[in-house]
């Protein structure tokens, strides 16, 4: 199987604080790749590298073979052009209705007339669960659940390659997260991508998931199948994933 995104020791720091200590991972072509850590681990930090929304300090990012951080700005933004996003809050345009909010990419990019953007725009919230009549709405309107699902729209809207979600069922109650991670496994698989997921809620991480990977003080420590984290011999993932305070892991509390 091929490889759609491989990383090599990939380094970042922010002051004396190192987030990234050489991260290595490879995520294949058409695998659903999910990554757990706790808050502050560099999962973040780690998509956003990918984005081009930081500069790493070294390593090396390949996207379809090539080291995005050493190619060209032009190629660099093609190459990145594949990948669509579901930001952790959703971040939607409050002062754009639905409609545009899911088409805002492609109308950015003139892939697509003003005109036949509406159209584009209810097609694709059709697919995510949500009729014609929310595309009018402001996102102020909708509830949680339904602001998750037009950002996913909007996530899919160009049928990306590549598609990177962040913590998808923060703020969800069990039942919506579940809901959120079904629509995200059927877009994932019918559009045939590769996709990475970063996400603390074990729940979520076991239905989205093919693949898992956990990060822990700024290295991949383990990586496995998703089915198999709750019952890895590895001690950091047994304890993180079993919510055990006791263990490798060691909690920096403020007194």
């Amino acid at each position: 199987m091929s490889i759609k995104i491989k990383i090599r020791g990939l380094r970042k720091s922010f002051g004396e604080k190192r987030v990234l200590d050489g991260v290595d991972l490879d995520v294949a072509t058409g695998t659903a790749m999910v990554v757990i850590g706790g808050s502050g681990t560099g999962k973040s930090v780690l998509i956003k590298s990918i984005l081009g929304l930081i500069t790493p300090d070294s390593g090396s990012i390949e996207i379809d073979g090539e080291d995005v951080l050493k190619a060209s700005r032009a190629r660099a933004h093609e190459l990145r052009s594949q990948i669509g996003m579901l930001f952790q809050n959703g971040a939607l345009f409050d002062s754009l209705p639905v409609w545009e909010n899911v088409a805002f990419g492609l109308l950015a990019e003139k892939k697509i007339k003003r005109g036949q953007a509406k159209d584009k725009a209810i097609e694709i919230l059709s697919q995510v669960g949500l009729g014609a009549d929310v595309a009018l709405l402001s996102p102020a309107e909708l509830s949680g659940g339904m602001q998750k699902r037009v950002a996913l729209a909007r996530a899919i809207a160009s049928a990306p390659a590549i598609m990177f979600f962040d913590e998808p069922t923060t703020g969800l109650d069990p039942i919506m997260g579940a809901v959120i991670d079904g629509l995200i496994v059927d877009c994932v698989k019918r559009l045939g991508s590769t996709s990475i997921a970063i996400t603390h809620d074990m729940a979520s991480a076991m239905r989205i998931g093919d693949q898992a990977a956990m990060l822990y003080q700024g290295k991949v420590t383990w990586t496995g199948p998703a089915p198999d984290l709750l019952t890895s011999d590895n001690p950091v993932v047994n304890q993180f994933t079993h919510g055990r305070r006791e263990g490798p892991i060691q909690m920096a509390l403020r007194k």
